[in-house]
């Protein structure tokens, strides 16, 4: 197996893709605690916040070294840094599902600590490389970029000691023959470096880059190149993409210092190798000025096996089962986790969520786990979760802190969950105050997801959208 450094599990910072228009005010209301006559402040609309879709990003210094399904744009992580932490010197910012490190990013930037938790260890890879970034000596870094092209350019010469990852199973050879040749002499390069922080680039560069030299495909998600109509790859250009990718990084570290050159004291990054419904352990209560965050929506987006291809080829996971841990520890779990489980029940009460829960166990029963028990399954874990996300986030919060929330609803055997009106509720049973709901996107998208065979109810002419949740602990 691959000689590196593994990371322990942390904890998904991922959230899928959802928009609808927006619902009534009454609707709305119906959800949160007291009814309108306790909520009549709450708004519909955007807030002034800028879309939260990730898709920007992946033009941006630091942002695009990673390309991520689902997460935040810069913007709106800005937007709600400059609402909620204006003429601040110094705050700590907090994500409790950091992803690839936006939140963490857009917070050092601002002259904030950040501290991120993250199950994913690709992705935690990503945002502690960015967090990193402002210390790399460039001239260091240059140096290895230097020393790379010259050991690539003997690859075809020399055998690799690095090996492909034995239990990494696909359909169609992952790396074409050439390929893979090249991918393991980068490898053997990658592990000779003794330098961690570069390391930790040089790991994220080969990671980012892989899927787009191989037999697969992101399109959306993991899947071969022949199932979305393109020819399998013998060979790619390796140190070309590679040697690319590691120079636009460069290009990006000496902004970000330049950026923070004028900066006295330069704000730290973190990145906690737990999950954050673990966070006591590590943080102490009321220590946090502003939480930022998207928890995995009631998607079943796959977000471990997405990145099956890093987590085997860089080394942090060996085995099935070691895979098999991080979808169990995932936020919400995945439906493929929980189906064959018992009646899973909820583990606080709650009317209108549970009458929901009732209707969905009740459609398409003759198709066992796969009907509307199974999925009710599913549903009661996430939000079990979900309650335990705000019982931890109201104890790390300092008085009068803000929590930014974004979340989007889910239909399910045609049922729709109203996520954001029930975290609403459920946070305010914890000592958090909804100060306003904004529908930060309201474009129909996921009609894949609502309309799979494997998902599909009765028809809806429900849509999908995406919503701000503002908390603040009294």
């Amino acid at each position: 197996m691959i000689a590196r450094r593994k990371l322990k599990p942390l904890y998904s910072a991922s959230a899928g893709l959802a928009v609808k228009p927006l619902r009534e005010e009454s609707e709305l209301l119906l959800w949160l605690p007291g009814g309108k006559e306790s909520n009549s402040g709450i708004s519909k609309l955007n807030g002034g916040f800028s879309d939260s879709a990730f898709a920007d990003n992946k033009q941006k210094p630091i942002h695009r070294w990673a390309p991520w399904i689902a997460g935040f744009s810069s913007e709106f992580v800005r937007d709600v840094l400059d609402r909620f932490l204006p003429h601040r010197k110094r705050a700590v910012v907090l994500d409790p599902f950091c992803g690839v490190g936006t939140t963490l990013v857009e917070a050092l930037r601002s002259g904030h600590d950040a501290i991120g938790f993250e199950i994913n260890p690709y992705a935690a890879l990503a945002a502690r490389a960015k967090c990193e970034a402002a210390e790399i000596s460039a001239v260091q870094f240059e140096e290895y970029i230097r020393r790379f092209g010259d050991h690539m350019k003997k690859a075809p010469r020399s055998a690799t000691t690095a090996k492909p990852p034995i239990h990494f199973k696909s359909r169609i050879p992952f790396f074409g023959r050439n390929t893979e040749r090249k991918a393991l002499s980068a490898l053997d390069f990658i592990n000779s470096i003794n330098c961690e922080p570069i390391q930790d680039l040089f790991s994220l560069a080969f990671g980012s880059v892989i899927v787009s030299l191989s037999n697969y495909s992101y399109e959306p998600s993991l899947s071969s190149r022949p199932a979305v109509g393109k020819p399998t790859q013998e060979d790619a250009p390796v140190a070309e993409a590679l040697t690319a990718k590691l120079l636009a990084m460069k290009a990006d570290i000496a902004l970000l210092c330049e950026e923070l050159g004028s900066v006295s004291k330069r704000p730290s990054g973190k990145v906690i190798d737990d999950n954050f419904l673990n966070a006591v352990q590590h943080l102490d209560a009321s220590s946090i000025d502003l939480l930022i965050t998207s928890p995995p929506y009631l998607n079943n987006y796959h977000y471990v096996r997405n990145t099956r291809p890093q987590l085997f080829w860089l080394g942090f996971i060996d085995t099935p089962r070691q895979l098999r841990r991080l979808e169990l520890e995932n936020f919400g779990k995945y439906w493929q986790t929980v189906r064959d489980q018992d009646s899973v029940a909820l583990d606080f009460e709650h009317g209108q969520l549970g009458s929901l829960l009732d209707k969905l166990k009740g459609i398409n029963t003759d198709r066992g786990v796969y009907g509307g028990a199974g999925w009710a399954n599913y549903a009661a874990s996430y939000f079990n979760d979900t309650n335990r996300f705000c019982n931890v986030a109201s104890q790390v919060l300092k008085p009068g802190a803000h929590a930014v929330v974004v979340v989007g609803n889910s239909i399910l055997q045609g049922i729709e969950f109203p996520i954001d009106n029930i975290l609403s509720e459920l946070a305010a049973r914890h000592g958090l105050t909804t100060t306003d709901i904004h529908i930060v996107r309201q474009k129909r998208v996921g009609a894949s997801i609502v309309a799979s065979s494997v998902r599909r109810g009765t028809k809806t002419t429900t849509k999908l959208y995406e919503s701000a949740v503002i908390l603040r602990r009294g």
